[in-house]
């Protein structure tokens, strides 16, 4: 098992990894997934766009893009890269009157959601994810 912290032109967050780690772990075993290998790229707006363009064919901003790189996806294992742009979780922070520490936890915790099966396409999906975000938050290291 491992999870890995990167980061693409941005400065390196001080951060507790140990306790960070050991909450990720816990939301995907909630959710009956084991971590086999998790990367999260921390990255510019900038960054992640070019890989929206070139990956999704979007050319828009986005806060995360996960790519799920399991080789059996009937399996309840992770093996995924997650990209984070920095810039818009420090944007959608402001815009939805929040902290950043609540906002990264929001999205770490939408990378998982989606690698264990939660979609948001829907009004639906989306309110079970934000209902499953908002749990998985409230024991988010970040908050501490």
């Amino acid at each position: 098992m491992a999870i890995n912290f990167h980061y693409i032109d941005i400065p390196k967050f001080k951060w507790k990894l140990n306790s960070i780690k050991k909450w990720l772990q816990s939301i995907a075993s909630e959710e009956n997934f084991k971590i086999k290998d998790l990367n999260y790229v921390f990255c510019t707006d900038e960054y992640l766009l070019d890989i929206n363009i070139q990956h999704l064919n979007h050319d828009t901003y986005t806060d995360i893009i996960t790519f799920d790189l399991s080789s059996d996806t009937s399996l309840p294992i992770i093996d995924a890269e997650i990209y984070i742009s920095v810039d818009r979780v420090r944007e959608n922070a402001t815009k939805f009157d929040k902290t950043l520490p609540n906002e990264l936890s929001r999205v770490l915790t939408h990378g998982i959601l989606h690698l264990c099966g939660y979609k948001d396409k829907s009004s639906s999906e989306q309110k079970i994810m934000r209902e499953k975000e908002d749990y998985y938050i409230q024991t988010s290291p970040f908050l501490e």
